[in-house]
């Protein structure tokens, strides 16, 4: 959906037309930001979990405890998680808005020679940007995937080691599978550490992330980061 936002005007001897398009639904900026929500609270309490860097205070009751306060708000951010994760995935699969149809046309561009090279070309400033077919780019595309795998990696990590605590319930139910995950992946000690590698490997994918947003949002002059907020950017047509 467009709307005219300014008249024609002559530019460089051509003419340009700005329209405001939907980029971003309303689904896609919400389940945005419950995963940038949990990611930060997980990663913290995560850190605490592994390595508890704050002591509780002393009490002559067994009444201070932090440490399964910190794990607790973990699960409750963590089942946060897998439903946001799982969400954008069935939108990405099933989704019938403009911007989940073009995130699945963007690996026609994934497979573009040229395309890879001109993007390549623009973030080096050596060329205009590509005229895309979807909406990521092969770069932005290559990390999302990557970020998802993660996503996925630490939901099912996740899940193995939590069953391992509470045998009933969701925990019971997922018992069984949880124990096929852990001998799939060589036992409890290897799952801890694909469950942590995978959490550098994401924030490592996120600082990058922000910068090609900002880099993105600085010399394409689109409004493509107020998008995450707005849903709306700004196209010209020539």
């Amino acid at each position: 959906m467009a709307t005219k936002h300014e008249e024609e005007h002559a530019q460089h001897g051509e003419v340009v037309e700005v329209v405001e398009v939907m980029e971003f639904t309303p689904a896609y900026r919400w389940q945005h930001w419950i995963r940038v929500l949990t990611i930060v609270v997980l990663t913290i309490t995560g850190f605490y979990i592994a390595y508890p860097f704050i002591e509780p205070s002393s009490n002559a009751e067994p009444t201070n405890f932090l440490y399964a306060i910190v794990r607790a708000v973990h699960i409750a951010f963590g089942f946060l998680m897998i439903a946001a994760v799982l969400l954008k995935t069935y939108l990405t699969i099933f989704g019938k808005a403009d911007t989940y149809k073009l995130e699945l046309v963007s690996m026609k561009d994934l497979v573009n020679p040229k395309i890879w090279i001109q993007q390549l070309g623009y973030y080096t400033f050596l060329c205009k940007h590509p005229h895309l077919k979807g909406i990521y780019n092969p770069l932005q595309f290559m990390a999302y995937l990557g970020m998802y795998i993660l996503f996925y990696l630490l939901i099912i990590t996740g899940i193995v080691l939590h069953v391992h605590v509470y045998h009933e319930g969701l925990g019971g139910i997922l018992y069984d599978i949880g124990r096929w995950f852990e001998v799939l992946m060589g036992g409890l000690a290897n799952v801890r550490e694909i469950h942590h590698i995978s959490m550098w490997a994401l924030i490592i994918i996120i600082v990058v992330h922000i910068y090609m947003a900002i880099f993105n949002a600085v010399f394409g002059k689109n409004g493509s980061m107020d998008a995450i907020f707005s849903g709306m950017k700004w196209n010209k047509k020539h």
